[in-house]
């Protein structure tokens, strides 16, 4: 699929998708959602890689929405455009491979939610992250209502969204919301050497932690926990072999091969 909008490279196992509209700030509209959605749709590629790194082109990841492309919408466009938005952002947070934003500048609105909807956040020191939708008489509309405060609890959820101002990456890092700071010249570097280092360990690990993590919040304690001890008995006969590889490598002093 030819793209206009993104951009997509491999470094041996590793994935670096970069959103290429930066005379825009790289601002999320119904063309780059249709690209998003055909990249991931694209099983044969994502298969050849064990981590995506996601980013932006220029001085913003992601700005926030295309308003401009807003100030018309009906009730009807307006809810199509947030389907269409959280239907992309659901493709990232299912993919079964880990997916780290790295988050090279603004990340406001549509842009921090598609953030969130990564499993790993890197920022640059420099970056600024929020959702300032209520200034616009609108509200997050990408699940970032929803994704947000299960990240961070309700009350800094709520403090974020009400107040619709911008934060500073370490603030952001802080609240829980990024988990690593990065110098501004190196972020994209740094998020792919982590990528690397979480591609090493065992991908099928790696699918059921992340299976365990999304699937375990919508349960009760006592559910998911069980849901967890199923998946953990299940590596020790039916998914056994990178179970053995990774104990056997343990016991004998060497890096398993996965």
């Amino acid at each position: 699929m030819k793209f206009n909008y993104l951009k997509f490279e491999k470094r041996d196992k590793i994935g670096i998708l970069t959103l290429d509209r930066p005379n825009a700030l790289n601002a999320l509209n119904e063309d780059v959602f249709k690209e998003l959605t055909g990249f991931f749709n694209d099983k044969e590629t994502i298969q050849t890689i064990r981590a995506l790194v996601i980013t932006g082109e220029g001085k913003a990841f992601i700005a926030g929405a295309d308003i401009k492309a807003m100030q018309e919408y009906s009730t009807q466009d307006g809810y199509d455009f947030s389907e269409i938005g959280k239907g992309v952002f659901d493709q990232i947070a299912n993919l079964e491979i880990p997916v780290i934003a790295a988050i090279n500048g603004f990340a406001l609105g549509g842009g921090l939610e598609l953030a969130l909807s990564c499993d790993i956040r890197v920022a640059s020191e420099k970056a600024r992250l929020g959702l300032p939708e209520v200034n616009l008489g609108l509200i997050p509309g990408f699940n970032g209502t929803q994704r947000l405060p299960r990240l961070v609890g309700a009350g800094n959820a709520m403090y974020l969204m009400m107040l619709g101002e911008g934060i500073t990456a370490n603030e952001a890092y802080q609240l829980g919301i990024v988990q690593k700071l990065a110098k501004p010249e190196s972020v994209l570097e740094e998020t792919i050497e982590l990528a690397e280092k979480i591609a090493g360990k065992s991908p099928n690990a790696l699918r059921l932690i992340k299976k365990m993590v999304h699937q375990g919040v919508e349960l009760n304690f006592k559910d998911a926990g069980k849901m967890e001890s199923k998946e953990f008995g299940r590596l020790f006969k039916e998914d056994q072999k990178e179970r053995e590889e990774g104990i056997n490598a343990f016991l004998e002093k060497r890096k398993p091969n996965w």
